[in-house]
C-alpha cells in the first residue's frame, strides 16, 4: 500500500463539481493499493500516518503528529501511484490492485485511519474523476509505503 501524504492547510475534494470531502488542516492522503495488499498493510498505514510528527512543536521542530494537534485528513484513492513508468512513456499500471480488491481496502483505510482521529477523516469517490485542491503547508510531502508481506 502507497501513501502520499501531504501536510495541509485545506484541502477539498470534487465530484462532478461537488464538493464530496474536504479538510482544514490536516493531512491529505494520496492512497493506492497494489497487488498483494491486505487489511493488514492498510491497519499499519493508517497507525503510522496518524502518528507521523510532521507538525511544528513550540520551538517549530515538526514534532507533533495528527493525532496530537487534533487536525483531520482527507483520503483520495489514487491507482496511478502504482505506476510504473521504468520502461516507455506509457504508465503500467499490473501493480495496481484491481478495484473489487482496493476500494474494500480503501475503506478499510479510511476507517482505521477515522478510529485513530475520533472520525476526523473526509473521503474521495473511489473510482470516480476527481478535481483536488490543496494548500500544502510547508511544503510537507512524504511517500509512505508499506509493502504486501508473504
Amino acid at each position: 500500500m502507497i501513501a502520499l501524504v501531504q501536510r495541509v492547510s485545506s484541502a477539498s475534494v470534487r465530484v462532478g463539481g461537488e464538493v464530496v470531502g474536504e479538510v482544514g488542516r490536516g493531512l491529505l492522503v494520496l492512497l493506492g493499493v497494489v497487488v498483494g495488499d491486505t487489511a493488514a498493510e492498510g491497519d499499519w498505514l493508517a497507525d503510522k500516518t496518524a502518528r507521523l510528527r510532521v507538525f511544528p512543536d513550540d520551538d517549530g521542530r515538526m514534532n507533533r503528529s495528527l493525532v496530537d494537534v487534533g487536525g483531520g485528513a482527507l483520503v483520495v484513492s489514487q491507482f496511478t501511484l502504482a505506476g510504473d513508468v521504468r520502461k516507455g512513456t506509457r504508465p503500467s499500471y499490473t501493480r495496481a490492485a484491481p478495484p473489487d480488491i482496493a476500494e474494500p481496502l480503501y475503506e478499510a483505510f479510511c476507517d482505521a485511519l477515522s478510529g485513530h482521529l475520533g472520525g476526523a477523516v473526509g473521503r474521495g469517490v473511489f473510482g470516480a474523476q476527481m478535481e483536488v485542491a490543496l494548500v500544502n503547508d510547508g511544503p510537507v510531502t512524504l511517500w509512505v509505503e508499506r509493502p504486501p508481506r508473504g
